[in-house]
């Protein structure tokens, strides 16, 4: 049960207007609901004026001391903050009456009320105001006349209406009161509770449940719904209390407050809510409530926006939200400036939770409240992921181009309206500077005092279209001195920004151009040389095989003045027969694609001449076709060369005939020495007859040794093999005094010759034959020897009585320095083969020479071609 209130009391704290009492030393006495809801304080009984009015300056912000209450004129003016108590953010005007009550005996202190209430404000919603008077200097009045007075004053000047009822009759009401039930004014008082039911069903109901509620608790509270003649449909709040603890009589204040405007404003607010809401919900941006890095709430966009649909985000710590190895905003950095500003804006990568990519977001953020950072702020976050990509690649596409014209040779400068923009490699290499050198400064910088430069006169830029382009050349002078040429390219395009933008491809040529004053003074020279060159050159057209050009010592070759045959083909430069021959020889050099060389005999006045000639095909890749170009010219070269091959064959002969006449000499005194060694044996045989066979033996050797070096005195180069095999047979016959038989068999027998290499050998081996015959013949009689040649070889049997050893080999023979260990040494494998046969009564050794150990002499001249140049003959006679 609430405790019970006196009818003051009741009237006191059932008035909504706020009101105060307090005593003359500053103490207040009372205070109703109507000022703790005003400002949200509890209750200020019992405390001094002085520390009231700190607490209430902490509270509501009162600008002006709380004491002007009690000494200020009357309504005066008062501004509270009242933000804190009522959650408003702007301050709220007020204005306070003060009376003084009657004093019962003057030794009691003075009691002053005060009433304080809340009137218009900046957005038009007034406070009610009231007719009260001040009667501060007014005459005492009894105390409970005074009291009706005030409460009559208060009672007329609230905005709510107030009844006292005793049990059913309506005692006393405000006008107020009367107005809201739409009645006439004084036509309520002392009526009956039923009357006053009987005016809206809706007020009995809401009577009767208030009595049944007051009966319980003292006390009542609700709202109903009115609907007034005149005034449309007004919602009031009705607020019934008893008076006294006892129900006999049954004592109630009712009071009625119009809460119509509070109620519209609440309906509006709603409204603003559920539109807020779907809003909220359906925007496909994301939104989030955020204080303390906590998350309040968000919408589903957001949701969809990391990957984590159908998921409620609230509570989660927004910092999750971000991809921190991409994100280069910092969680303090933002913190830093939304503090400062109020709000912040850019772009943030959110993680998408499933694959844990990063998406790039525009997000901003906004406080609540700029002056209380901590009550949160709401964070948007629109998806901007494309364009971040799009312009990331066209980032990364502008680098890798930039990075592309660094790594060409050719100068590369862009000009905007206020100069160079950029240079690439090349062009600072060129113009001897770094890029912050040239930003900002006009081509014409770099270019050379010449008034028509075309870095200074840019008018042709102004035709230009996009994308056309203007070619020039001209010198530029680098920040190092250097002056050299330039043919550029210069090309008009568009910025991101749209504006026109020039762009310069610049090339150095300076090299070229000094290459091209030499090569065009090289090519000078060369002609002058080539006029007064000795030998003929001439240049042909490799298409038309047209003369085209021709010195003048070309004259002997062509047989006719160079210039009658410019122009023409070679027909008529040429007699018919050469002219064949050179087209043949041109055409097969084109085919070839290299240099070829031949030497022409041609019949001139004074006797045969022999010209060397040379062929050089020419293309636009330069000499030859090896680049794959086919020739387009060729050059070629005759020299006179009849003095220089007589020359060659005089010194020829005259070496031959000196190296002949001394390998005579020398082959007669080898002779003469083998000779003299021979005799010297032969003596040493004479003195001791022991030794006597062997030495014969060696003698024989040396002899027929002598006898190819005789052979060699009167010859030179190769010797005739029928001449050795005749001189051994001699030399062996003389030696041992046994007659040896020569046979010679064949047409070309006497054509076979031996290689000097091959005529010591072979000779030493016919020696060991014929003295190995004589032997192991039996007795004197002759030995056979039989030389038989044929077009294929030679062969030679030589016979002598006796009989080989039953199982004899050739195989089985072993090397030695005499006999048949020596003829298999000595014996070329190649060309010869050697065999020992019983044949009757007489022993057969074979021997059969053949090509190349032993070679046919030729019995008529040969032209050799091989290896010399077409036209060149050598002519070999027989020795």
């Amino acid at each position: 049960m609430a405790p019970m209130l006196s009818a003051d009391d009741a009237w006191f704290d059932l008035v909504p207007l706020a009101l105060l009492e307090f005593n003359e030393h500053g103490r207040v006495l009372r205070a109703n609901s109507a000022l703790s809801a005003l400002l949200g304080y509890a209750t200020l009984v019992g405390s001094n004026l002085a520390d009231g009015t700190q607490a209430l300056q902490r509270l509501c912000g009162w600008d002006a001391p709380l004491t002007l209450l009690a000494l200020g004129p009357e309504d005066a003016p008062l501004q509270a903050q009242v933000a804190q108590s009522r959650g408003q953010a702007a301050p709220v005007s007020l204005r306070s009456q003060v009376w003084t009550q009657a004093q019962a005996q003057p030794e009691q202190p003075r009691r002053f009320l005060c009433a304080i209430r809340e009137v218009a404000d900046s957005v038009g919603q007034a406070g009610h105001a009231s007719g009260i008077t001040s009667d501060a200097d007014a005459a005492p009045l009894p105390d409970q006349a005074m009291l009706l007075h005030e409460l009559s004053t208060i009672l007329e000047s609230t905005p709510a209406g107030i009844a006292y009822m005793k049990d059913d009759v309506l005692v006393r009401c405000n006008r107020r009161f009367e107005r809201m039930l739409g009645l006439s004014p004084g036509s309520l008082v002392g009526q009956s509770l039923a009357l006053l039911l009987a005016a809206d069903p809706r007020i009995e109901r809401a009577v009767t449940e208030a009595a049944v509620a007051v009966q319980h608790n003292g006390q009542h509270e609700t709202e109903i719904e009115l609907a007034l003649p005149g005034h449309g449909t007004r919602w009031y709040s009705l607020s019934v209390r008893r008076i006294g603890a006892s129900a006999e009589p049954l004592e109630l204040i009712i009071v009625l407050s119009d809460v119509t405007r509070m109620r519209n404003q609440q309906a509006q607010l709603e409204a603003l809510g559920r539109d807020r809401n779907l809003m909220f919900s359906l925007s496909g941006v994301g939104i989030a409530f955020v204080r303390d890095d906590h998350i309040q709430s968000a919408n589903p966009a957001l949701s969809d926006l990391i990957g984590e649909p159908d998921v409620n985000l609230g509570g989660r710590r927004l910092h999750t939200l971000y991809a921190t190895e991409v994100d280069l905003n910092t969680e303090a950095d933002v913190s830093s400036v939304l503090r400062s500003l109020g709000h912040w804006q850019g772009e943030r990568a959110l993680r998408i939770t499933p694959t844990g990519q990063a998406l790039w977001t525009e997000v901003a953020m906004r406080l609540v409240n700029p002056t209380r950072p901590e009550d949160g702020f709401i964070a948007s976050f629109v998806n901007v992921d494309a364009r971040h990509r799009a312009e990331w690649n066209l980032t990364l596409q502008a680098d890798r181009t930039r990075a592309i014209l660094d790594s060409v040779f050719v100068g590369i400068v862009t000009i905007d309206v206020h100069g160079i923009a950029w240079m690439n490699r090349s062009a600072r290499r060129m113009f001897a500077g770094d890029l912050a050198d040239f930003v900002g400064q006009p081509l014409s910088t770099v270019a050379t005092p010449d008034l028509d430069h075309p870095f200074r006169l840019t008018d042709y830029l102004d035709s230009l279209e996009d994308g056309q382009s203007h070619t020039f050349e001209c010198q530029v002078v680098g920040r190092d001195g250097r002056v050299f040429w330039v043919v550029g390219n210069a090309v008009v395009t568009l910025d991101e920004l749209g504006q026109r933008q020039a762009t310069y491809a610049l090339l150095d040529i300076d090299r070229r151009r000094r290459a091209e004053a030499e090569s065009a003074e090289a090519q000078a020279t060369l002609q002058r040389i080539i006029e007064m060159a000795p030998m003929a050159i001439q240049l042909v057209d490799a298409r038309q095989l047209t003369l085209l050009q021709a010195n003048q010592a070309s004259a002997a070759f062509m047989g006719q003045e160079p210039a009658r045959a410019i122009g023409q083909p070679l027909e008529a430069a040429f007699p018919p027969e050469r002219a064949r021959q050179l087209r043949d020889e041109i055409l097969a050099t084109l085919d070839r694609g290299q240099a070829v060389h031949k030497e022409h005999t041609v019949n001139g006045r004074s006797g045969p001449q022999i010209w060397d000639v040379n062929y050089l095909p020419l293309s636009a890749g330069g000499v030859g076709s090896a680049g794959g170009d086919s020739a387009d010219q060729l050059l070629m070269v005759a020299s006179d060369i009849t003095e220089q091959r007589a020359a060659e064959q005089a010194r020829l002969e005259a070496a031959i005939a000196q190296r002949e006449m001394l390998v005579r000499e020398v082959h007669h005194r080898i002779k003469n020495n083998l000779q003299g060694v021979a005799g010297l044996l032969q003596q040493i045989a004479a003195r001791k007859p022991e030794v006597a066979p062997a030495i014969s033996e060696v003698v024989g050797q040396v002899q027929a040794i002598a006898q190819v070096y005789g052979l060699q005195v009167g010859t030179g180069g190769p010797l005739r093999l029928k001449a050795v095999v005749e001189a051994i047979s001699q030399s062996v016959q003389r030696t041992f005094g046994r007659p040896i038989h020569l046979h010679v068999e064949g047409e070309p027998a006497g054509d076979w010759q031996l290689p000097e290499a091959e005529s010591i050998p072979i000779a030493l081996s016919l020696n060991e034959l014929l003295t190995n015959a004589h032997k192991h013949g039996p007795g004197q009689q002759a030995l056979s020897c039989r030389f038989v040649a044929d077009e294929q070889g030679v062969r030679i049997d030589i016979r002598s009585p006796g009989r080989l050893a039953e199982g004899f080999s050739l195989d089985r023979v072993p090397g030695g320095v005499s006999g048949l260990g020596l003829v298999r040494a000595l014996l070329p494998r190649r060309s010869a083969k050697l065999s020992l046969t019983q044949d009757g009564a007489e022993v057969l050794t074979r021997i059969l020479l053949s090509p190349p150990g032993i070679h046919l002499l030729p019995t008529a001249p040969i032209q050799v071609v091989a290896g010399e140049p077409a036209g060149h003959q050598i002519t070999l006679w027989p020795q």
